[in-house]
């Protein structure tokens, strides 16, 4: 499997994204967690996501068949430009992604997603810029740009590189590759690589209104 078959990566979010991962809890818990609320789940593929995100209210069912417009609509799915959080799982992980990102980059979101278990946040911007974060039960351990990962303002940064040897992988590499290199070693290192198939099916999701107003 090569570096960009695996989730999450910028090919399938050319505008970028974040992706939260956390351990040992569902779909349903991680979604729940960074939503900050109860939802009535609806499913989504990317494609179905991306289609909604630039159409809202004129959508039409040709552009989305498989989908019933009237539950999108009650839903809050296409009245509001708030951020579209997707959820699914790999082995023992699940995660949670949003196109663009600035919704999920909170650092108390990603609190949140670890309380009791651990959570990586994985994000590129839509000029390139990038960041990569871990947490254990609420506190923000690694916290880094991978083009200066000496810099980490985690309040335990050696933890992660002690796990995972993340920053041996951004030395090893050339300079405009840190954050797959550095990315793609956490993965490995905490068994939290996930096939870019998973992220294509149909996926728990949720629309948050009232963020961006």
């Amino acid at each position: 499997m090569t570096i960009r078959a695996l989730f999450p990566n910028s090919q399938l979010y050319g505008t970028g994204y974040c992706a939260i991962l956390a351990r040992g809890i569902s779909p349903a818990e991680i979604l729940a967690r960074v939503s900050g609320r109860d939802f009535h789940p609806i499913h989504l593929n990317r494609f179905e996501a991306e289609i909604i995100k630039a159409l809202g209210e004129d959508i039409d069912e040709a552009d989305i068949p498989d989908l019933d417009l009237d539950e999108l609509h009650s839903n809050g799915f296409l009245e509001d430009s708030g951020p579209l959080l997707r959820a699914g799982v790999h082995d023992d992980w699940s995660f949670v992604i949003e196109s663009e990102g600035p919704y999920l980059a909170s650092e108390k979101l990603l609190k949140t997603a670890s309380r009791d278990t651990v959570a990586l946040s994985a994000r590129v911007t839509e000029t390139g810029s990038t960041w990569i974060s871990y947490a254990e039960n609420g506190e923000i351990l690694s916290s880094f740009d991978p083009l200066f990962p000496e810099y980490d303002s985690g309040s335990h940064p050696s933890a992660l590189d002690e796990l995972t040897h993340h920053r041996e992988a951004i030395r090893r590499g050339e300079r405009s590759d840190s954050f797959e290199n550095a990315l793609r070693a956490i993965q490995k290192e905490l068994h939290c690589a996930i096939p870019q198939e998973v992220d294509a099916l149909r996926l728990i999701s949720t629309r948050i209104a009232g963020v961006y107003s």
